[in-house]
């Protein structure tokens, strides 16, 4: 006959694990916590500190603890129901998960991918489907992330997920946003992202987009890094658009102020100026003004022979003085009348 091992049910009472949740009561509050019982001959130890207002708990106060030590220096174990709250909270929000759900989760280790627990479930992301480009996996530890479940086991609490799918549909959905609602002449915001000789790539809203060197600046540069910098934001205007091919092309300059439109701007049609030659043509003569802005001088308002060349009557280097017979600061273009030599 077989006789009933009280020793072997005590022991059974004391195996007790870090990380198990249990019901159970306050028998006893004191000044540095509260003793929980959670079955039996099992008593846990809850800190003052765990608790949000410790003013409020009562003997006979039912909660879920988790283990969190297995003995402490007064041999008891160790309990806290703010991280019960927490694990019961997200057991909550796992049980809500369905199939191409997103949901967010802060990885804790890495082992193939990415593992995290929520509430009692198991996360998952195979490294993979944590991003479409490379990344390093220990900078995303400890960090919240969010992704898709693609795979949701409820026997064994196992949740399988994607972040680079969600960071795709993402991507679809913001390409879809930015071409139905970019038009040209449109000012959008973009991040210098590759600087290349003869242009620039600009990231606008997820989208590349492309800036020449002639539309980044009114002055001549050599190089757009003399202007653009790697990951700098700036405004940019939409000056092509190729909605089939999906191709945009950024100007700069045209959304900053010109100094030489507006030099020419200031100036007034029969206005006498003093210059100089810059360029001998075979119908005329460029001359630079004072201000710095250039225009045309043209043969015939030297003189009305038409067997004559200018350099017979003008030299490069020459100080002259001209009169403004025509301008148009949209196009930067300026025509002068000679006046006199100086």
């Amino acid at each position: 006959m077989e006789k009933f091992d009280m020793n072997a049910v005590e022991r059974t009472f004391l195996n007790t694990r870090s990380g198990e949740l249990h019901s159970g009561v306050v028998v006893l509050k004191r000044e540095n916590g509260v003793i929980f019982n959670i079955g039996g001959k099992r008593d846990a130890f809850i800190p003052r500190d765990d608790f949000d207002n410790f003013e409020d708990v009562k003997i006979g106060d039912r909660f879920q603890v988790v283990i969190t030590k297995s003995k402490n220096e007064e041999g008891l174990i160790e309990a806290s129901k703010s991280k019960a709250d927490v694990i019961s909270i997200g057991i909550q929000n796992a049980q809500k998960i369905k199939l191409g759900s997103v949901f967010t989760f802060v990885p804790t280790q890495l082992k193939n991918g990415l593992i995290s627990k929520l509430g009692d479930y198991d996360i998952f992301v195979p490294k993979d489907q944590v991003s479409d480009h490379f990344v390093d996996l220990h900078s995303i530890v400890g960090k919240q992330q969010e992704a898709i479940a693609t795979e949701i086991d409820r026997e064994n609490k196992m949740i399988v997920a994607s972040i680079k799918l969600l960071q795709q549909q993402e991507r679809e959905n913001n390409e879809k946003l930015f071409w139905s609602s970019v038009f040209i002449n449109k000012i959008v915001k973009g991040t210098v992202k590759k600087i290349l000789p003869y242009g620039a790539f600009i990231e606008v809203d997820g989208i590349d987009c492309f800036i020449h060197i002639s539309d980044i600046s009114h002055s001549r540069i050599n190089s757009p890094d003399e202007v653009l910098k790697l990951d700098e934001k700036l405004n940019f205007k939409v000056i092509e658009l190729d909605r089939e091919a999906k191709k945009i092309k950024l100007g700069l300059k045209q959304i900053l102020p010109d100094p030489i439109a507006d030099k020419i701007e200031e100036l007034k049609v029969g206005q006498v100026m003093e210059g100089v030659v810059e360029k001998l043509l075979a119908f005329g003569a460029i001359v630079r003004l004072e201000n710095g802005v250039s225009g045309l001088m043209h043969i015939s308002t030297i003189t009305e022979r038409r067997d004559v060349a200018v350099h017979e009557f003008v030299h490069i280097g020459d100080k002259i003085k001209v009169e403004v017979l025509d301008k148009n600061s949209e196009n930067k273009k300026l025509s002068f009348k000679f006046v006199s030599k100086m």
